[in-house]
């Protein structure tokens, strides 16, 4: 089970005191325990591409993070620099003002420009931050990213007032329907927790805690 959880695991470094050593051992654990993906900040993107050449672990980034109030055009340049030093997937958050204005254009415009950035290139997974929504926003954030052409949605950044839960993930599984992927992230530190999540329809968990997970402990901290 362990292994199985591993490929799902998306092992994150994004706090911003985050050291070099503390990258190359992120990338080191993330070679042996077999994960999905390291997430880091862009950054830090180039020197995790050279370390982790000719393995299949991927290199994720973050875009318009954590706050997601950059402008589309902001939101694609970052896509676009953070793809050609290396990045093979990109987590982007939502601009969510644009949400709770209902200013769907603007926030389909916002999505699009990192989904069409990425497009043929890399993964674009979009942070709709469950913790600060309606579950109509969520839903409406979903439906949204969708049509923007995302491959996941995800909930949280880690940085806000909280993490994925059981019904978010239910609800955003839901929404998006069988073929989207769905990222929990933020408060995910036990493998009993990775397993609810998985459970409730999550195909990725974003978490600085993928060691803990895979050995079955309890991490003190999230990311």
């Amino acid at each position: 089970m362990s292994k199985n959880i591993a490929k799902l695991i998306d092992h994150t470094a994004l706090k911003p005191q985050t050291t070099e050593k503390e990258i190359r051992i992120l990338c080191e654990e993330a070679k042996e325990y077999g994960f999905a993906s390291v997430c880091v900040n862009p950054a830090w993107v180039k020197l995790c591409a050279e370390l982790l050449e000719g393995t299949e672990v991927k290199v994720c980034t973050v875009i318009g993070f954590p706050l997601g109030a950059n402008t589309p055009e902001t939101k694609a340049f970052e896509t676009a620099d953070a793809i050609n030093n290396g990045a093979q997937e990109v987590d982007m958050v939502i601009n969510i003002a644009a949400l709770k204005d209902k200013n769907d254009e603007l926030l389909l415009r916002d999505i699009k420009a990192v989904t069409e950035a990425a497009k043929g290139k890399a993964l674009t997974k979009v942070i709709i931050e469950t913790s600060l929504l309606t579950d109509e926003e969520k839903v409406r954030a979903c439906k949204i990213a969708v049509e923007a052409g995302t491959d996941f949605v995800k909930t949280s950044t880690g940085f806000s007032t909280g993490g994925a839960t059981f019904e978010d993930i239910e609800l955003m599984r839901k929404t998006v329907g069988p073929d989207i992927g769905v990222k929990a992230s933020g408060g995910v530190r036990d493998t009993e927790g990775a397993k609810k999540m998985i459970e409730a329809g999550a195909t990725r968990i974003g978490a600085s805690a993928g060691v803990s997970i895979v050995k079955g402990l309890t991490a003190d901290t999230d990311y």
